[in-house]
């Protein structure tokens, strides 16, 4: 396991801290006992990691990065921006680790992608496995670009003895998951239908794929928890699943949602759209036993927290479930 890092002494810069997952690694940071004033989150508008002098710039004077900042979408974003998806994430990444090397940051943190392994990998997808084969087709340039940091992560470690880890959570939900139509992942654009219908009294709602492919989802405040756990005592380059364990198909997920949103229409499949990767499922053995990490929210209830946060958030009062 190495030595253990007291973050609570570390100036720790956070990039993505403002998005979905940053926002509960920075709670989970604060409940460690670091100061806010130690944790420096740059926002895209002021400061874009796809430029160099930026990257030099945020690494300056600072002991740890966890590097969150990505560009992400669904399926359908996958499809419709390959080009930005790669380019902006690969150089975003590869940059930032090379002047955190040069500053002589003390530890990287690096967050890859589920989306990096093959698209027919053994379920569970052991973390041996992510070089057996091409990722599934509308995720590739995406999940090529952050599999990268971990190939960079490897090479730094062994030519500059270079602190580097390589993290990939699975499938993230939970309250404050980004529910634009556009670029949504599955669970909040099913919760989104699924409510729509509900006020509009729709007969059905229609989802991508045939229902048939399957997903592991764990609830964001899980993945926040293993990253800061990682960061504090995980000191290899290998790379390290961080996920539930548990595997769901949409047909089974866009049902549950359903119900507990109590739309009583109709699902209707939409076969002509891809389903993407045909089984999703991982390994956590290894984050147990290198950090003790271990998920602990029920999906049910994860789903049900997530749903309870659409409707404050998005839902006027009268139409309120």
């Amino acid at each position: 396991m190495g030595k253990e890092i007291n973050l609570t002494k570390k100036k720790i810069l956070l990039t993505g801290g403002s998005g979905f997952l940053g926002k509960f690694v920075y709670q989970e940071l604060l409940k460690k006992g670091c100061l806010s004033k130690n944790i420096f989150i740059p926002q895209h508008e002021q400061y874009d990691l796809t430029k160099i002098n930026i990257c030099q710039k945020v690494v300056k004077n600072k002991n740890v990065v966890i590097h969150l900042a990505a560009k992400v979408g669904g399926i359908g974003f996958n499809q419709a921006k390959p080009g930005e998806l790669f380019y902006d994430n690969l150089i975003m990444g590869t940059q930032l680790m090379e002047e955190a090397r040069k500053a002589k940051v003390e530890k990287f943190v690096a967050i890859g992608t589920v989306c990096a392994y093959p698209k027919y990998t053994p379920v569970p997808f052991k973390e041996d496995n992510i070089w057996d084969g091409y990722p599934e087709e509308t995720n590739a340039p995406y999940g090529l670009a952050k599999k990268m940091l971990l190939v960079q992560s490897q090479a730094y470690r062994n030519q500059y003895g270079f602190n580097s880890i390589f993290l990939i959570p699975t499938n993230l939900y939970g309250p404050g998951d980004n529910f634009d139509p556009k670029v949504s992942h599955v669970i909040p654009a099913l919760i989104r239908k699924a409510f729509e219908a509900k006020i509009n009294k729709a007969k059905e709602i229609v989802v991508w794929g045939t229902g048939k492919a399957t997903r592991e989802f764990l609830y964001v405040e899980d993945a926040a928890r293993a990253i800061i756990l990682a960061t504090q005592k995980y000191n290899k380059s290998n790379p390290v699943n961080i996920g539930s364990g548990r595997e769901i198909s949409i047909k089974e997920l866009a049902e549950t949602i359903k119900k507990l949103v109590g739309f009583e229409g109709k699902i209707t499949w939409d076969k002509t759209k891809p389903d993407g990767q045909p089984r999703r499922k991982v390994d956590t053995s290894r984050a147990y036993e290198e950090f003790g990490f271990k998920a602990k929210t029920n999906f049910k209830e994860g789903l049900k927290k997530t749903i309870q946060w659409y409707e404050e958030k998005y839902l006027p009062k009268s139409k309120k479930c």
